[in-house]
């Protein structure tokens, strides 16, 4: 209620105490109204798409192809990428050794089979042969760097149309080398340098021999190169119980003992295997190439089921990994209704027939 308004002439300080609450009602009333007007009203219930989310697309499978060395053995490695492509088995990243590293090489560089065998039946021995004697080796190796070069029309291995590893041994320590970057007839040449046939490779200051010594099929380098499967081209020669008769297949054989071994542990590392029967084909009989090819498909072939399991495998842990967890379910508390014996006793506990009710 408002105070009377008195009879008698008002003051300044009566007229201000006065109208102080008649101004405070009026802001009131004013608020109300407005509140009247602008009534808060329930938001409509918003519709709910029951069906789920879809899952994201797991990433691809990065295979990658070890091609391993192998002299005149290397053109087997041509027969199974022809298989490879033929039956849409995409290769992601390549690694080889030796004459794999050539193979290799020179299809990481955009070649595809058919482009390889054209040049595998156009090879003229002379064009990687140059002789120098008492050099550490009866080929300079020069001639095989620039055949290589030509081949990827002079690009650096990290501008070849896929990742490309050349794998070789450092001289001085025996150490593996993954040569990923710079020149790339170069890499293939110290890839390449059997010792005692080919002259050691000289790249920035160190010398460098045939990756097969240390790492006879580089599984390894193309799981570095981002492989989730490895395929492994194993063409290394097997000791058969009779000992070579002449230069090349002493120094062949004896590596391939060497590591033996050692290539055993990393090639069980590759998710499949290949091996093409030539085993027989001497480290220098070019003549054998086309043979050589064919064995390599016929392996190719033989191996494509496990090549599909292996992919299939990780395609399933991936998109395992990417499926919605299930959320674990709370214990609910008993209640006054569900509770044991001992709160049975309380004399406030709800009977069976009120919780009934």
């Amino acid at each position: 209620m408002l105070p009377a308004m008195p009879d008698r002439t008002l003051t300044r300080g009566a007229l201000r105490r006065w109208t102080r609450p008649v101004a405070a009602a009026a802001c009131a009333a004013l608020l109300l109204a407005a509140c009247g007007r602008d009534a808060v009203r329930p938001t409509p219930p918003v519709a709910v798409d029951p069906t789920p989310a879809p899952l994201p697309a797991p990433p691809p499978v990065r295979v990658g192809l070890a091609l391993g060395g192998g002299a005149a053995k290397g053109f087997a490695h041509i027969g199974v990428i022809k298989m490879l492509e033929a039956n849409d088995i995409r290769i992601d990243v390549v690694a080889g050794t030796s004459a794999g590293s050539v193979v290799g090489a020179m299809y990481a560089g955009g070649m595809d089979a058919f482009a390889l065998q054209e040049r595998a039946v156009a090879l003229d021995e002379a064009a990687i042969r140059d002789v120098r004697l008492f050099s550490g080796g009866l080929l300079q190796g020069q001639k095989l760097q620039d055949y290589v070069n030509a081949q990827v029309e002079g690009r650096p291995i990290e501008r070849l149309g896929k990742p490309f590893a050349a794998v070789a041994t450092r001289l001085d320590d025996g150490a593996r080398t993954v040569f990923t970057r710079g020149n790339t007839g170069q890499a293939v040449r110290a890839s390449s340098a059997v010792p005692g046939v080919f002259e050691p490779a000289k790249v920035g200051g160190a010398s460098y021999v045939d990756g097969g010594v240390s790492s006879p099929v580089p599984v390894d380098a193309a799981r570095q190169l981002g492989a989730d499967v490895v395929i492994a081209v194993d063409i290394s020669t097997q000791a058969s119980g009779q000992a070579p008769d002449h230069l090349l297949g002493i120094v062949n054989q004896s590596i391939a003992i060497m590591g033996q071994r050692l290539g055993a542990e990393e090639r069980n590392r590759a998710e499949v295997v290949i091996r093409p029967a030539v085993n027989d084909i001497g480290p220098a009989d070019f003549s054998q190439r086309a043979r050589a090819i064919a064995d390599g498909e016929r392996a190719a072939v033989a191996a494509l089921p496990q090549i599909r399991q292996a992919i299939a495998r990780v395609q399933e842990q991936r998109a395992a990994a990417l499926a919605p967890r299930p959320v674990p379910q709370q214990p609910q508390a008993a209640t006054a209704c569900d509770a044991g014996w001992i709160q049975a006793l309380n004399p406030f506990h709800r009977t069976p027939a009120e919780c009934a009710r």
